[in-house]
């Protein structure tokens, strides 16, 4: 059992209200947030830490990770050995939480083997929120097979470093959904419009047909759960929407429509500017196939206008950064990149409340009240002036607690 936790003097910062609140004291015993007060908490007990001229935020939230993806080349990923898989991810996992993130939604590729491990204790990384393996229908943005490899689909469903597996027609869609929630996915994700990473799909090409799109959300559904896509374009994120899909994945190249229709039936964004900007400067001396960075600027140079159409439209937005390989290295960058055209609030609580929502787990992360899980990071400054404090590899931040443990403890 942890050591309960007193923290004094903190200004609570996790988007609740837009200034945060300033000298508060809060207690965590348990794994759980216990106690919040204005006035002084008595534990003799508890280790005790003053946070006078720091800030106090829960521990960040990345809502669009890949923590099997070793490598760039997404095709040479899939061909790896499941054990290097596994290392890799395990290093990766152990990086993010070093930068402040608690928990990570995996959009695709990782399986609950990696949450089992995390449980168990085997490993150390932030809280796992899994899908499986994406579905992309032939050719999709899961299918990285390219035009000469005819091998049959099939053999990348059960790789650790394949993001995703094929599947095409309605009741084939809907056995792959059911398949992935018997195996542990804690929600559906599915390729609906082209992508960058991968060789024969443009990204205006549109995935799955209505049917195969519905049969899944329902599978959803039925299991108490949601779907996630993979989309750029407007055309394919509001035909998504329509058909039922709660988390639009990118959403780059999105018009002022469809962000009403978004706000209307209540989904949620999950933009990934950050990805665009380290494919830009490293992908082709990483090894992403020349058809790949060929196409990154049809996504990338819209990145931010599509940030300030959503947000004059009410869409919520979530954290996303959707990094591979050594680029995960640049993973809190995207909190600059979005404060240069939205406010610094939002930008908090896309990694806070909206991601909390977006997951599923509101009042449990992404919060400071209690019966919370005690997930914390604790800020030199005050990042609302300054979002760069987020960066920089935990730099800033002299405290990380995952669950009433420290991982990070530079104060006392």
């Amino acid at each position: 059992m942890s050591q309960a936790i007193v923290f004094q003097n903190a200004r609570l910062l996790d988007g609740r209200s837009p200034e945060g609140e300033h000298d508060r004291f809060v207690r965590a015993e348990g794994g759980l947030i216990r106690e919040i007060s204005d006035k002084p908490i008595r534990d003799s007990g508890a280790r005790t830490i003053d946070l006078r001229g720091r800030t106090l935020m829960p521990g960040l939230i990345d809502c669009h990770v890949h923590v099997v993806a070793g490598l760039v080349n997404l095709g040479q990923n899939a061909l790896l050995p499941d054990a290097l898989v596994a290392f890799h991810a395990q290093r990766i996992m152990g990086e993010m939480l070093a930068r402040g993130f608690t928990t990570v939604r995996d959009v695709g590729g990782a399986t609950y083997a990696l949450v089992d491990a995390l449980e168990q204790g085997l490993t150390t990384g932030p809280r796992l929120i899994v899908c499986g393996k994406a579905l992309s229908q032939t050719g999709g943005h899961a299918d990285f097979r390219g035009r000469y490899d005819n091998r049959d689909a099939d053999y990348q469903t059960r790789r650790l470093g394949a993001l995703g597996r094929i599947c095409n027609g309605v009741d084939a869609c809907r056995e792959a959904a059911r398949d992935e929630i018997r195996q542990g996915a804690q929600f559906i994700k599915i390729m609906a419009n082209g992508g960058v990473a991968s060789a024969t799909d443009p990204i205006a090409f549109i995935g799955y047909s209505s049917d195969e799109i519905r049969a899944i959300v329902e599978e959803a559904r039925n299991a108490q759960t949601y779907v996630a896509a993979h989309l750029y374009t407007d055309e394919a994120i509001a035909r998504a929407v329509e058909l039922g899909v709660r988390s639009v994945e990118h959403a780059n190249l999105i018009e002022k429509k469809t962000a009403s229709l978004m706000k209307e039936r209540g989904a949620i964004a999950c933009p990934t500017l950050v990805t665009y900007e380290a494919l830009k400067n490293e992908g082709e001396s990483l090894g992403l196939p020349a058809a790949s960075v060929a196409k990154i600027d049809d996504v990338r140079l819209r990145g931010l206008e599509s940030l300030e159409i959503m947000h004059d439209a009410g869409v919520t937005m979530a954290y996303g950064s959707d990094l591979l390989g050594p680029m995960h290295r640049h993973q809190s960058e995207e909190f600059v990149i979005r404060g240069r055209v939205l406010p610094a609030i939002e930008v908090i609580r896309s990694t806070t409340i909206h991601a909390a929502e977006l997951i599923g787990m509101t009042g449990k992360i992404g919060v400071i009240a209690p019966d919370a899980y005690a997930d914390f990071v604790v800020v030199d400054g005050d990042p609302l002036a300054d979002l760069s404090l987020l960066t920089g590899q935990g730099r800033h931040l002299p405290i990380i607690v995952k669950g009433g443990e420290f991982i990070k403890n530079e104060l006392n």
